[in-house]
């Protein structure tokens, strides 16, 4: 009776001491193990909700605007303004690859936000002084004919600066929001679930001041007044970041997450002629208790090539003790999961190719029609994006508020519906905003053709209202669920890398657009007329973007193929036997 009491006894403590204190191996501003009450969750993500707010009215600022400040100001043609700003937009969601490894491997998540903000600023400043200099401007008088070509080679040095700014800032500072939640606290780990969604509603509600009150300043103050706002908006959410440095949780680097899947490859071809044991609990594993980064994961039967890299060939204690010749089931299965997130990635990119064309060729349709709201105000054709914006504001609210709650009841699933299954819903509203696109952009090619000299003028923008709600609706289910995917399923160590995995599918379809462009210009030349010209109105934007519906079509049937035979990471509660999937519908069927 005595033993059970003292066994109920130091139970109880433990439970409470769980409950008091954060043992997810984060620890806090001052080095030691994080008290739960007075770190992380909401009220320190919300520090680093209100910096994304920040950064994306800066960002989109500056995207959005980009291939109207090359053509106009800079003087480039349509063909070249838009490969630029796919360069640029690719460039910009490539380089957070790198600076996830960083973050991840050497420098931490914070120290990470903190030195690619100050470069991000840094760029900010110096395109603020491309437009004041007197050496720098564009031109001395209006209207500039031809800029200096000094100022071309300033504003594309500072934007390439935000842009390696950004490629730290962006993988760190949202992976380590969502860092602020503990994954084995089953409050916290719901909370988490929220936090992607509300991380991309502060996105939202920064992308469209950017897209209205920051391009509203371009278009009819100055692009230089525009700057000033941009750098003082960058400057103060760099204040608010340090501010916050005592709630947060953080996690220490860990080393090159690179090395331990080397290990396991290694380890997997010098065993690769031992047998396979017949009892999977051979595999060799460390105890929960020996593990200091990151969890232990459950053993999974696929890949089971790579499992002979668990086998123990020898009781020796040397072979145990040496990464390179004997791997823990753990290390094992985070190699599975970054071979199994590959065939996703890939299936991904034309996603990627889609959302480019909203930040060139659909701005650009805008500026081509009647932007008048009144006989005073005109709008700038920027800010037409914001209708993407409200989209993906309406769709993450009502999926979080209305969906989500009906979903769990229904399902039993945390997450409503699983991951994969959001991202393909996501797919659908895709191919709807490229078919919306090929008709609305057929009508103004009719109008043009009627009149050539009044041209669209006479059309609306609001006509390109339903491709930016639908893109924006869309982006609602797939970028929250690729963020959201990309952090869940990658190993522990690779959080930031995992962000940055999801930005390269933005990066890559930006490249692949401009490849993709190329290509066809080549193609349709050689048959008589490109469907790229010099303009809009000499162009056939109706057929890439019905070319562009049919690839997404046929590619949402592979990525259903491969998304019902996906395994999602198993984790280990307390023991080997012990096990859980990170989604209740292993196999992320969507059918």
């Amino acid at each position: 009776m005595e033993e059970r009491r003292g066994s109920t006894k130091s139970s109880k403590e433990a439970a409470e001491n769980q409950e008091k204190w954060v043992y997810d191996s984060s620890v806090d501003h001052k080095g030691n193990v994080p008290l739960r009450a007075s770190t992380g969750v909401w009220k320190a993500s919300l520090f680093i909700v209100a910096i994304e707010f920040s950064e994306r009215l800066s960002y989109f600022g500056i995207a959005t605007s980009l291939i109207i400040y090359l053509t106009k100001v800079i003087h480039y043609d349509l063909k070249s303004a838009a490969k630029s700003v796919n360069y640029w937009s690719g460039v910009t969601t490539l380089i957070p690859l790198f600076g996830g490894f960083i973050a991840d491997a050497y420098l931490g998540r914070f120290s990470t936000v903190l030195v690619s903000s100050i470069i991000y600023l840094l760029g900010l400043i110096l395109l603020t002084m491309s437009w004041f200099v007197p050496s720098l401007k564009p031109c001395d008088t209006q209207p500039c004919l031809e800029p200096r070509k000094i100022h071309e080679v300033v504003f594309f040095l500072a934007i390439y600066m935000i842009s390696i700014g950004t490629g730290g800032h962006k993988p760190s500072l949202e992976s380590f929001g969502a860092d602020q939640f503990d994954d084995d606290h089953s409050e916290e780990r719901k909370q988490k679930m929220s936090y992607f969604n509300w991380w991309n509603f502060g996105l939202c509600c920064g992308l469209l001041l950017g897209v209205t009150l920051v391009v509203y300043v371009q278009d009819h103050v100055s692009w230089g007044i525009a700057d000033i706002v941009l750098m003082a908006v960058m400057a103060t959410s760099l204040v608010i970041f340090i501010v916050g440095r005592p709630y947060y949780r953080y996690r220490r680097p860990t080393g090159s997450p690179l090395t331990p899947m080397l290990q396991v490859l290694v380890a997997a071809i010098s065993k690769r002629k031992l047998p396979y044991p017949s009892d999977t609990a051979q595999l060799y594993e460390i105890s929960q208790s020996e593990k200091v980064h990151g969890r232990l994961l459950c053993h999974t039967n696929k890949l089971k090539f790579l499992d002979k890299a668990a086998i123990v060939s020898t009781e020796s204690s040397a072979e145990k003790q040496n990464p390179w010749t004997l791997a823990t089931v753990t290390k094992v299965e985070e190699m599975k999961l970054v071979l199994n997130i590959i065939p996703i990635w890939l299936a991904t990119l034309p996603f990627g190719i889609c959302v480019a064309q909203a930040s060139t060729f659909f701005i650009k349709q805008g500026v081509a029609m009647n932007r008048s709201i009144s006989n005073s105000f005109e709008l700038p054709p920027a800010s037409i994006y914001s209708l993407a914006a409200i989209g993906m504001i309406i769709s993450v609210t009502f999926y979080e508020k209305i969906l989500v709650p009906v979903l769990r009841r229904t399902t039993g699933n945390e997450r409503g519906i699983n991951i994969l299954q959001r991202i393909g819903i996501g797919m659908l509203f895709l191919i709807g905003t490229m078919v919306a696109a090929a008709l609305v952009e057929k009508k103004r090619l009719g109008i043009v053709e009627k009149d050539p000299l009044k041209g669209s003028h006479s059309m609306s923008v609001f006509w390109l209202a339903p491709q930016f709600v639908i893109i924006g609706f869309g982006d609602g289910f797939t970028l929250v669920g690729l963020q959201e995917y990309f952090y869940d399923q990658v190993p522990d160590s690779m959080r930031s890398l995992g962000i940055a995995l999801y930005l390269s599918v933005i990066g890559a379809g930006n490249f692949l657009s401009s490849l993709l462009i190329t290509a066809i210009d080549h193609i349709t030349e050689k048959r008589g007329k490109s469907w790229f010209g010099k303009d809009l109105n000499s162009s056939r934007l109706d057929k890439f973007y019905w070319l562009l519906a049919c690839m997404t079509a046929a590619n949402w049937c592979v990525y259903v193929f491969l998304a019902r035979r996906y395994s999602y990471k198993n984790v280990q509660k307390v023991a080997v036997a012990d096990c859980y999937d990170g989604e209740v519908e292993n196999g992320g069927s969507l059918a």
